[in-house]
Parts: C-alpha cells; structure tokens; sequence
C-alpha cells in the first residue's frame, strides 16, 4: 500500500466491484482496476498486488488514488490524454470561417476542404473539423423562393381558412395536375434486393409517352377524384371540371384551390365558371404552390408509385396511376392543417429583410469599387 493512502470500502461498493472484477463482458483494463482496488482495501501490500496483477507499482497507485478522487465511476474510464498534435490556434479557426463565407478562388463555385487547406496552410482534416464546430457546409445549398404576390396575406388566409373552418354544405377541393410524366420501362432488368445487396436498376430506358394525371382532393375526406389526360390545356382542365362537376352532389357548394397556372385563368374556363355559379376558385399566392394540399397526394403517387416504377405502355403507366387512385380511396385520410399563417407570414417578412440587407451591402460594395476605380485612374 502506498504510504499515506488507505483504502475502506463499504459493502455496496465492495459489492460492485466484486461484480466487476467477475464479469466476462467487461473491459479487461475495468476488471484489473477493480482487482488492485479490493485487494489494497484488503490490506494487501504494494508488492503483492503488483505481482498479483501484473502492473507497475505507479499503475497500482494511480488507480488507488483515481478510486479516492473520483469513486467507482473513475475506475470506468481513463483520463483524457493530450493530443501529440499542437492544437489550432483560434486565429486559424476565425480565417476559415471568414474565408468559408466568401467567394472561392479560380473557376470554382464552392470551397473545398482541399482548397481551404491549401489557403490555410493546415490539413483537409482540420478544416472539416472546422467546418463541423461552426456549421459550416459549403457543399449543400438550400433552394428558396419568396412569394412577390401583393396579396399574399390575404390569399394565405383564405385559403387556411377552408382547411380549418371550411363552410358549411360545401366541398373544398385541392385542384392540380401533373404535367407529362413518362411511361418509363427499363433496357434490361434489373436483380432485385436480396441480403446484402440492393436491388439494381439500368440508368438508362425506353419512353413510351407521357400522360398528365388530374387531380381534385377533397380536404374533408381524403377522397380523390382523378382523370389521365394526354395534355394540359384548358380544353383537358375543362373535361376534367366536368368529371368532377359531375360525382359532387348537387346540393353541395364548392370551393377549389388552385395554383396560377395560366390554363387555369384562361377565358374558356371563366366562361365555365360563369355556367357554374356553384364553384368558386381561390388561387394561392404566386410561387406558393405548396399550399395547395393536392401537392401532398402527388408527392405520394411519385415516391411509392412513379419513381421506381417500370411501365412497358402507356396504358400501363396510366392503369397503374388509376389504381393508386383507387387504393387512396379506399383507405382515405382527411387533410389536416397545422401550420400557424402568423409564422408563415412572419418567415415571409425575415426573408424579404435578408434579401435587402444583402442587396444593401451588395450595392455598398459596388459602389465602393467604382470610387477605387476612380481614384486610381
């Protein structure tokens, strides 16, 4: 026993170790650790549990005086030893981080960790580290784009409005359709996904056509009414307002939501509203057509149905649309909106915001330029 150093353990901590120093499962540097501790609170001497171990006489007191600080929860892990690389200093960390957000340099459109390293001076390693402490991915961008309708607001609340307090005897549908999708079928086929492969398919196919599904979801039910079309004209938009025209009960008022494709504003389907004084249009905000509720159902036909999908005609491609129609149908889940309009609109402003201030500090920064310019001349 180190001299100054005495060790008495209570019996649940005995306990725990006695537990420790038997289990197969744990660390083997754990169980030796827990080994010197009972035998040094048995009063066995320094030699003897050297000899007993198998360790050095500074490795039996290092964990004699690890249990004395830090308890049983210190004989479980090892001090965190410094690194033989020097450290970073933060003026290295700063300039890549400043570097990162300007333009790189030569024909390129984005920093690489290759790059950045050159510029620095410091390893690839060091700069992805960098770039992972601060959030920096230079590598991703994130597409946006911001309504410039005037009347966004108002728009947005009407058309919130019929997804949470809809009127009373009256259907709301969410209208859209999906221009040309193709009847793909592939060159060869491909294995399919077996234990420890993924399935394959060839980049490359055969077209035979394309086909636009129409669409009109009833955001009360989930229910969908769909028609295939061969194009997107108002004269196709116009059939297919007739098919829905015809399935909604008569009774019914309706009030549908559609985006500002022109074929939807075309004169020809004006003169069809005026026919048909039950249906009334509410046309999102420009660039908003993720508004439109119809967007989801489509979303759902491509990822499960469309995107993998091998289609050797196209009635094929079109039966099988007609089929996810109807497996919708028969398991139909209501629309339910969640998001709050106060924060789309708020988000809206943020945006709008950041886009001056950068366009003010990009004027600011032209202007600065051509005063150099003029001065040098």
């Amino acid at each position: 026993m180190r001299p100054g150093i005495s060790i008495t353990l209570k019996p649940a901590m005995r306990r725990r170790l006695a537990v420790l120093a038997r289990d197969r499962n744990a660390a083997h540097k754990q169980v030796w650790r827990a080994e010197i501790v009972l035998l040094s609170a048995a009063g066995i001497g320094t030699n003897e549990i050297m000899r007993r171990t198998g360790k050095s006489k500074t490795c039996v007191w290092r964990w004699q005086e690890r249990l004395m600080q830090e308890g049983y929860e210190g004989l479980l892990r090892d001090k965190t030893r410094p690194s033989r690389i020097p450290a970073l200093g933060t003026n290295v960390a700063e300039r890549v981080v400043a570097l990162s957000q300007t333009d790189p340099p030569a024909e390129a459109t984005q920093w690489t960790a290759v790059m950045m390293a050159k510029a620095v001076d410091i390893s690839a390693s060091s700069v992805h580290r960098i770039w992972r402490e601060h959030g920096l991915q230079p590598h991703r961008v994130k597409q946006f784009k911001l309504s410039t309708d005037p009347r966004f607001v108002a728009k947005l609340r009407d058309i919130v409005g019929l997804y949470v307090d809809p009127p009373a005897h009256a259907v709301v549908l969410s209208v859209d359709e999906k221009s040309k999708i193709p009847a793909l079928d592939r060159s060869q086929p491909g294995p399919p996904m077996k234990p420890g492969r993924a399935g394959t398919m060839t980049h490359d196919d055969k077209r035979h056509g394309t086909t636009t599904p129409f669409a009109a979801l009833n955001v009360l039910d989930g229910t969908v009414i769909g028609r295939n079309m061969q194009r997107h004209r108002h004269q196709e938009f116009i059939r297919f307002l007739n098919t829905v025209e015809a399935q909604v009960p008569r009774r019914k008022t309706i009030h549908a939501i559609v985006d500002n494709y022109a074929t939807h504003k075309h004169p020809k389907v004006q003169q069809w509203l005026a026919r048909h004084p039950r249906w009334t249009f509410h046309f999102t905000p420009t660039s908003v057509s993720w508004l439109n509720a119809v967007e989801g159902f489509f979303a759902k036909l491509s990822r499960r149905r469309l995107k993998r999908g091998v289609f050797r005609s196209l009635t094929d491609l079109q039966a099988a649309i007609n089929r996810f129609v109807a497996e919708t149908n028969n398991d139909p889940k209501p629309f339910v909106w969640t998001a709050d309009p106060k924060k789309i609109i708020a988000a809206v402003r943020r945006g709008y915001q950041v886009l001056d201030s950068f366009h003010e500090d990009e004027g600011s920064c032209a202007q600065n330029k051509s005063q150099d310019g003029r001065r040098s001349g």
